[in-house]
């Protein structure tokens, strides 16, 4: 099914969407993105529907054609300091405010968000599978973060967030359990069931 464009007919409407809010490791990492009145992509569609191949493949088609986008990464000090909610829509906030382009309308997929200095906002539950702007900003989030995550892999090789990507599968707790936290672990989540035994 082919998305809609956007969720008004404000063709400096942006979309902006968030990754990674419920890893053990990690940033939150958020995109916002404004496309063209003329774009047009079958394609296209919620981050969590599409292979990482068709991810990776989008991601330059949207960075090319996007009116403007930009992205945003808030570390786990942060998260641990504001909680997750509020980084995801720091994020947002962040990413929106590095749009070349003052966007008129902001389309935020989910039902949390905070005003963006005094440009209208409207929350859409699922809104990264509706509209085009919010699943195009869903796709640079996921591929950028992972991109992230797959980096600092290599500093730390035996939580295989190259794989995992920070998420909480049984073999990153495991690692946790094994190995203790880094820097990259957000302290203020649960990452193991007994966490007053998780060395430090």
């Amino acid at each position: 099914m082919e998305l809609k464009l956007s969720f008004t007919s404000n063709p400096l409407e942006c979309g902006t969407d968030e990754a990674g809010r419920g890893c053990l490791a990690g940033p939150v990492t958020a995109a916002a993105v404004i496309l063209p009145e003329t774009f047009r992509n079958l394609i296209v569609n919620d981050s969590k529907q599409l292979s990482e191949a068709r991810r990776n493949f989008l991601k330059p088609i949207i960075e090319r054609d996007a009116v403007s986008y930009a992205f945003a990464h808030v570390y786990p000090d942060e998260i641990d300091k504001i909680n997750i909610l509020n980084a995801s829509i720091l994020a947002m906030h962040k990413a929106i405010d590095g749009l070349k382009i003052v966007p008129t309308f902001i389309s935020v997929d989910g039902n949390r968000f905070k005003p963006f200095g005094d440009i209208p906002h409207e929350t859409i539950i699922k809104g990264d599978s509706k509209h085009l702007n919010i699943a195009a900003a869903s796709i640079l989030a996921k591929t950028i973060r992972d991109a992230y995550m797959c980096k600092i892999h290599e500093e730390f090789p035996m939580y295989n967030w190259r794989k995992n990507k920070g998420y909480p599968t049984k073999e990153h707790r495991e690692a946790i359990k094994r190995y203790g936290i880094t820097p990259y672990h957000r302290k203020s989540f649960r990452l193991l069931p007994q966490q007053l035994h998780l060395p430090l």
